[in-house]
């Protein structure tokens, strides 16, 4: 990497720990863990149903709970289709955010074209959701309402605990995308009154392509994929031993150093927020205090967002928004009220475990340079040429 690395919430590296510990199941112990009638298959049963076993207990939930998938755009497309096709006998209402994940909102929007009715819950400018919103949308034929942990953009935390207390209290299931807070915050769901959990190990330093769905007890899910009946019968496909085995080391890893991840983390961001803050017409999006202490998106007054994003992308790996966006306008900026001109001038900061105080200087004297460039008056044009009538000679006599 040649300049500093700051988009960490679009995804992180894998640790080399991590790596370490997946080896010998790409090659050696290669077996396929559903084929149990011979030792090599037994032994790769045994390596998932040992990750499953730690998840859980990070997770401080039973064993069977937690039923891997490919990610948490899968995760949350079991739990959200899943639950609406099983409860539909109890009434087809929805309810999410507006600033929630395409994983989410996308899902939603498929059940709502069929048949299902969705309510889509505005935030106030600092992206958080007002609880008597919740309790106003919230009605008798009202089944799952899903509110995100931490935002993929904004970093901005939700009242989890709040929103599921109403839920549980309504009878309503909760569905939680923490795919930015697991291994950054201190998360188990029973203490949430969270139903449904989904999780993704490449946003805690573990491998891409795995991830895991958390259910809770009493909770029934119609499957989205079948075929084998792995995973009782909730997800159907051959088990992915190394990546499993990776997600488990990588959720390990991040809960060790977790709390001293955060305060480091939270210091640097601190700093960079201070520089920034120090270039004119910088502003915070969303709110300061409820967020990932990893995280930081600014908005920044008078300047081109296509041009700011080219000129960083030349010293700095920062974001304009989600990953997911494929460039398109910010759902989340727009929902917190900013206009189109505003959203494409934010940058999204994301630190991680590599983040140096260096780094965080540098980002900031990027920012000032680009800025400073883009606020230059235009330069005056050059005066045309001045017309010289051609001297000649004067004619003999």
């Amino acid at each position: 990497m040649t300049h500093p690395y700051l988009d960490y919430q679009a995804t992180t590296p894998c640790e080399p720990a991590v790596v370490e510990a997946m080896a010998p199941y790409w090659s050696e112990l290669f077996a396929n863990p559903s084929s149990r009638l011979h030792r090599p298959g037994l032994e790769a049963a045994t390596a998932v149903e040992r990750a499953r076993e730690q998840l859980a207990a990070q997770l401080g939930v039973a064993i069977e709970r937690v039923v891997f998938t490919s990610g948490a755009t899968e995760a949350n497309n079991l739990a959200l289709k899943g639950l609406a096709e099983a409860r539909q006998h109890l009434g087809r209402h929805l309810i999410t955010v507006a600033t929630e994940h395409k994983a989410v909102l996308d899902t939603m929007r498929e059940l709502e074209r069929r048949g299902f009715a969705l309510t889509v819950l505005p935030v106030g400018t600092d992206g958080l959701l007002d609880l008597g919103d919740l309790v106003t949308a919230l009605r008798h034929d009202t089944i799952l309402v899903s509110v995100m942990a931490a935002n993929n953009e904004i970093g901005v935390l939700q009242p989890l605990a709040a929103i599921g207390s109403l839920c549980r209290a309504s009878g309503v299931a909760f569905h939680c995308d923490a795919a930015q807070a697991f291994g950054h915050l201190a998360l188990q769901p029973d203490a949430l009154s969270i139903d449904l959990l989904s999780i993704s190990a490449h946003k805690f330093y573990g491998p891409k392509g795995i991830g895991a769905l958390v259910v809770g007890e009493g909770i029934t899910l119609n499957p989205q994929q079948h075929g084998g009946g792995q995973e009782g019968g909730l997800r159907a496909g051959t088990l992915p031993v190394p990546l499993i085995v990776g997600m488990a080391k990588a959720a390990t890893l991040a809960l060790a150093d977790r709390e001293e991840r955060e305060q480091r983390l939270g210091a640097l961001r601190q700093r960079l927020l201070h520089g920034l803050l120090a270039i004119e017409g910088v502003a915070v999006n969303g709110s300061l205090e409820q967020r990932l202490a990893h995280n930081l998106n600014v908005r920044i007054a008078g300047v081109d967002g296509n041009r700011l994003h080219s000129l960083l992308r030349r010293q700095l790996t920062v974001s304009g928004g989600s990953a997911c966006s494929a460039g398109s306008p910010s759902h989340v900026l727009a929902a917190l009220g900013l206009d189109r001109a505003a959203a494409a001038a934010s940058v999204r900061f994301g630190l991680g475990r590599g983040t140096t105080r260096g780094d965080i200087d540098q980002a900031i004297a990027a920012v000032a340079a680009a800025v400073a460039e883009l606020r230059q008056p235009p330069a005056a044009p050059a005066p045309p040429p001045l017309e010289v009538e051609s001297l000649r000679a004067p004619a003999p006599c």
